[in-house]
């Protein structure tokens, strides 16, 4: 997606011709293949780190174009949110000091970005997914203003041809639509490339598949999305509903996802290809003015232009990939099922334990399929997502826990594969004890930001506690200390925080208890004595808000001379009450209800009820930001 000149595929004779060199390309891959034309003999490993900007008050930036402007330097790129940057980093040969020299190279870039947000006085966070993400910044004022953004946004709904809906459960559940796909850019990776020889690759992909679901497991950072409890890795289920093209009317066929793990093993390099090709809709087209055939008849190497462009927009969680270095064309696998952070150490160390495994892949595990069910690998793999570390996997058609099977079989394999490779042995121990040291005390980047999350919501609300989770997992970076050591946050490191409580929706309260216009009035009234509630919303069958009851209205009414019994809530209810969005401004808020007269607002979206805010939860943020301004004065 990094080229410019890109054009949605609808003109039928411009399909047509880029269908055409797509053909060709697949083909050129063949043959290059066939006449041994691939780079061999030769591994390296290199890395893309995405990152999030936060504002003074640990919320989504809109700045990352100014940031990426002071910055200047070509390893940096933007990404779909105004909130997010990535880095490509250069490529090591797999050997010696290489992992330690990209921690180095990494933290020097990361360095630059510091620098760059701080003049802007931002900070930048790693992490799979960023706790202060709030409905707000998934609106589409927050998308990077690039016309390849806006095109893949309008293709992928126009694909859709309605409203992205996501449904998550863990702890916590997620069901809501949305209208665009901004969710998308909630996920940021740490993906990692691996070169492959081209007569290993297609055992070396079979193997890094089956490997997926173990590392996820010992690696998983992201636990939380809006303030919701999810899977321990939530990226993985966010980013493939986010961007489905899929519309209701298809689930029943046997479509995949544009965001996948697959189906089935591969049994060639270009199988994966070819499956792409014939189950996934082309998206982008641009003009190719060298194909790849002819470019083989010359004796010269194609750079794959179609077959690239149509790879980048299928986003497999180990993806193969096509290069050309000085005039010479390689393989890479790309691992983008790893979160980004929370440290540098813990990055190197997940993508050190990746490579080692694949280093190291045992002769019985060769023509894979006629072993192992794919099925099981990929249970694997959601398996992990939602449980992380606490996960059981299959393997070798034995039940073990995630964590056994990593401290007895995969360390050992990995330090192994690492010690072929001549690795240095500081590397080794460097990075295979914070693998090591996660697995045995349970201690991922996922269970601590569960942990310290539940702890901070004791104390806090909502929007406070993913604020001081933010801002503690950016001092906790810093200390260059890797997340198993880090001690579950503390209150006191969120004392001096300063809350920006701007939006409704970071206050409003969205597990809510409604009734039916049918309902008698006397349930209502004890619904509301039953969990101590003073306001009940009134909505239809199909979520839509048709009225509002208060409390004092309903008690005034079953005490007055009109009562009947059988009234009710329909007859009891405000119709028409006042509502507010859930992106207005609070102080909005507060002005409204005082000049509508009213002590509650249902928030309210495309029709849908989605939370309301009271008076109290007004008067509750006007008294902390007193207090707070109090406090420092």
């Amino acid at each position: 997606m990094g080229n410019q000149r890109l054009s949605i595929a609808k003109d039928p004779e411009s399909r047509k011709k880029f269908l055409k060199q797509l053909l060709h390309d697949v083909e050129a891959i063949e043959i290059m293949l066939e006449n041994q034309q691939f780079e061999t003999g030769v591994n390296r490993i290199g890395a893309e780190q995405e990152f999030c900007l936060v504002d003074k008050y640990f919320k989504p930036s809109l700045n990352a174009l100014d940031i990426l402007q002071k910055i200047d330097d070509p390893h940096f790129t933007p990404e779909l949110a105004r909130y997010n940057l990535e880095i490509n980093l250069d490529p090591f040969l797999l050997e010696g000091s290489c992992f330690s020299k990209m921690e180095r190279h990494l933290k020097n870039m990361l360095k630059k970005a510091d620098e760059a947000a701080s003049s802007l006085n931002e900070k930048i966070i790693l992490t799979g997914i960023l706790p202060t993400i709030d409905f707000r910044a998934v609106q589409m004022e927050y998308m990077t203003p690039k016309q390849r953004y806006e095109a893949l946004a309008n293709i992928i709904y126009e694909l859709r041809g309605e409203d992205f809906e996501l449904n998550i459960t863990g702890v916590d559940e997620l069901i809501l639509r949305h209208s665009n796909i901004l969710f998308e850019a909630c996920n940021t990776s740490f993906q990692c490339h691996l070169q492959i020889d081209p007569n290993e690759f297609t055992d070396a992909y079979n193997w890094a598949q089956m490997l997926s679901g173990p590392i996820l497991s010992v690696c998983a950072n992201s636990p939380l999305l809006i303030g919701k409890q999810l899977w321990a890795e939530t990226r993985i289920s966010l980013f493939q509903q986010s961007i489905d093209t899929r519309g209701k009317g298809y689930h029943l066929r046997e479509r995949e996802q544009r965001v996948t793990f697959g189906n089935r093993w591969i049994r060639t390099v270009s199988d994966v290809y070819k499956n792409d090709i014939a189950r996934h809709t082309l998206l982008f087209l641009t003009n190719i003015k060298k194909d790849s055939l002819d470019q083989l008849k010359k004796g010269k190497i194609p750079k794959l232009e179609a077959l690239q462009l149509h790879n980048g927009t299928i986003y497999k969680w180990n993806r193969p990939c096509y290069g050309v270095s000085n005039g010479v064309p390689h393989l890479r696998i790309e691992n983008r099922y790893l979160p980004s952070g929370p440290t540098v150490e813990d990055e190197i160390a997940n993508l050190t334990f990746w490579v080692g495994l694949m280093s190291n892949m045992p002769e019985k595990y060769k023509n894979i399929w006629e072993s192992i069910p794919f099925e099981d690998v990929k249970e694997n793999f959601y398996k992990a997502a939602m449980w992380g570390i606490q996960s059981g996997m299959v393997w070798d058609g034995e039940l073990l826990s995630a964590r056994k099977l990593i401290l007895d079989v995969l360390l050992p394999m990995a330090r192994e594969g690492l010690e072929k490779k001549e690795i240095a042995p500081k590397d080794i121990e460097k990075y295979l004890s914070i693998i090591e040291a996660r697995a045995s005390n349970y201690a991922t980047g996922s269970r601590w930001m569960v942990k310290s999350y539940r702890k901070l919501k004791k104390n806090y609300d909502r929007e406070e506690a993913t604020v001081a989770l933010t801002a503690i997992m950016y001092n906790r970076r810093l200390s260059d200390k890797p997340v198993h050591e880090w001690e579950i946050a503390k209150m006191s490191e969120a004392k001096e925080l300063e809350i920006q409580y701007d939006i409704v929706s970071n206050i409003m309260t969205a597990d809510l208890v409604t009734v039916t216009e049918n309902d008698i009035a006397e349930l209502v009234l004890k619904i509301m004595e039953w969990r101590n509630i003073r306001h009940l919303p009134v909505e239809d069958t199909s979520g839509k808000l048709k009225g509002i009851i208060t409390k004092k209205r309903l008690v005034r009414y079953l005490e007055s001379p009109e009562f009947d019994e059988y009234a009710t809530a329909a007859d009891v209810m405000e119709k028409n009450p006042v509502t507010i969005g859930p992106n207005e401004d609070i102080k909005y808020a507060m002005l409204l209800m005082l000049d509508k007269g009213v002590s509650c607002l249902p928030v309210v979206e495309k029709d849908e009820l989605i939370g309301i805010i009271t008076n109290k939860d007004t008067q509750d943020i006007w008294d902390k930001i007193k207090k707070r301004s109090n406090a420092k004065n």
